[in-house]
């Protein structure tokens, strides 16, 4: 799972810590007594909805009239089918109709006030919109409309989106992204998070990636998807990565280096900042980004590893 890849500073380290910590019990509660990676990667990025921390669901940043407006996605790499949302103002958990969406709409993606239609059709409770919003955040929007937009006005001004990807022990294979988008965003804007092929993908034959940063520069070369890629050719990848992407190899397994090629693809050919994790056909987890920090997490045989 990830919370995001940004300029995170030193006194939100250890909240992100906690939350990641939390958002990987609650998904390997499902995958070790047997559960589905599809309530896993769920229950996942339900934590990370709910913490104020991170930049999805609740705390998401408010966009340029004052509103938050989610976007998410899960894709089933068995079939490619996906869940998309996107553009919602009044759903808690985006990830909770994303999978509704994957399961129960004949669609992939929906956005707005259609979205959140179906989301009462299914049962899903609306909320208010000022229920999504933080006094951090609402402060942060204040001073960037009485004085000018600027980062210093934002706990995380490049905060990103948040993720998570599970292999159960029946060989399905899902990913998840949710967030709140950029802050100060024009309303209907959206970015990579909820695109397939872009800040999600899953496919059981290579991978499953989740992505995290700056939005229209990930669409452009596709991120996710390129993942999966270098993932499904492993002898294209180069043995030796560019170095201005962390974190620096302590191994040369397929996962840690597909992770990182496809972090140099858009540092390279956008100059834009982001990062990812997947975990490929096997279950072998990677990771990579080029920004000061990613707060992320994986289990590796039973124990938690989290970091920043």
């Amino acid at each position: 799972m990830h919370g995001g890849a940004w300029d995170m500073p030193d006194e939100s380290v250890d909240a992100c810590k906690e939350g990641c910590a939390r958002s990987l019990a609650a998904g390997w509660s499902f995958l070790q007594n047997g559960g589905s990676a599809l309530d896993a990667v769920q229950a996942a990025v339900i934590v990370l909805e709910d913490d104020p921390v991170f930049d999805a669901g609740l705390g998401s940043h408010l966009t340029l009239d004052g509103y938050v407006e989610c976007d998410a996605i899960v894709m089933d790499g068995s079939t490619l089918r996906a869940g998309a949302v996107a553009a919602l103002r009044h759903i808690r958990n985006p990830i909770r109709l994303a999978r509704q969406v994957l399961e129960r709409c004949p669609h992939m993606m929906l956005v707005g006030e259609g979205a959140e239609r179906f989301a009462a059709q299914q049962g899903l409770p609306l909320c208010g919109p000022e229920e999504l919003i933080t006094d951090a955040e609402r402060d942060a929007w204040l001073k960037c409309r009485n004085s000018a937009h600027a980062a210093a006005h934002h706990r995380g001004h490049e905060q990103g989106t948040v993720g998570a990807v599970a292999l159960d022990r029946n060989g399905r294979l899902f990913a998840a992204t949710s967030t709140g988008g950029t802050c100060c965003k024009l309303p209907g804007r959206v970015g990579d998070s909820p695109l397939i092929g872009c800040g999600c993908y899953a496919d059981a034959e290579a991978g499953g990636v989740s992505c995290t940063g700056y939005g229209e520069a990930i669409m452009k070369v596709v991120l996710a998807k390129a993942a999966a890629d270098f993932l499904r050719r492993p002898s294209g990848l180069d043995p030796n990565p560019s170095p201005a992407i962390l974190p620096k190899l302590s191994t040369s397994n397929t996962a840690s280096l597909a992770a990182r090629q496809a972090v140099g693809i858009l540092a390279a050919r956008t100059h834009a900042t982001g990062g990812l994790i997947l975990l490929d056909r096997d279950g072998e987890p990677g990771f990579a980004y080029n920004t000061p920090r990613m707060a992320y997490g994986y289990v590796a045989q039973g124990k938690f590893v989290v970091g920043v």
